[in-house]
């Protein structure tokens, strides 16, 4: 089961995944996808860490080439988070400009080794500002990724302020 939870910035997207994932009898592992660049990062890190507290998630630091993470077959998978790795495959030392490629082939191998499958991302192409080029590339290849998951995920959820919205599939929680 593959499932793709998308939003805004603070909609609740990760409580909500969490609650799903919270459903999910097997073994659960967390992957985590920020690079812990400055203070706010630090934050952001710390708040999602209390809310795993006490879940019985293994925490997998993964940044970048997740199709090789290390996960026990059948297991539970939440990603958290689809913006963080585009960022971290495209902007790294041995960057890769268009990784949509390299994400999506490594999501499917992903999903094809564990029993469920969730997906946090963002949606960053709504507010019609032009951004630098660099920018709108990173927007364009989070679209593409976001789009081509859609495709063969079970379910796509979009988080309304704090609302799961069903885009494919159903609100499961």
């Amino acid at each position: 089961m593959i499932t793709l939870v998308t939003g805004g910035s603070k909609c609740g997207k990760s409580r909500y995944a969490e609650k799903l994932f919270s459903l999910f009898g097997g073994e659960k592992y967390y992957i985590a996808t920020m690079v812990p660049f400055g203070a706010e990062a630090w934050e952001i890190i710390a708040r999602h860490r209390k809310m795993r507290e006490g879940k019985g998630y293994v925490t997998v630091e993964c940044q970048r080439d997740v199709g090789s993470a290390e996960v026990p077959e059948n297991s539970g998978i939440l990603l958290e988070c689809m913006g963080n790795l585009c960022a971290n495959e495209m902007f790294a030392e041995n960057d890769i400009l268009k990784p949509a490629d390299k994400i999506v082939s490594d999501i499917k191998s992903l999903s094809e080794r564990v029993s469920e499958l969730i997906i946090v991302t963002n949606e960053v192409s709504c507010d019609g500002i032009d951004y630098s080029p660099e920018t709108m590339l990173y927007i364009s290849q989070l679209s593409e990724i976001n789009r081509r998951i859609s495709e063969f995920a079970d379910n796509v959820i979009e988080c309304v302020y704090g609302i799961p919205v069903p885009r494919k599939g159903a609100v499961i929680c």
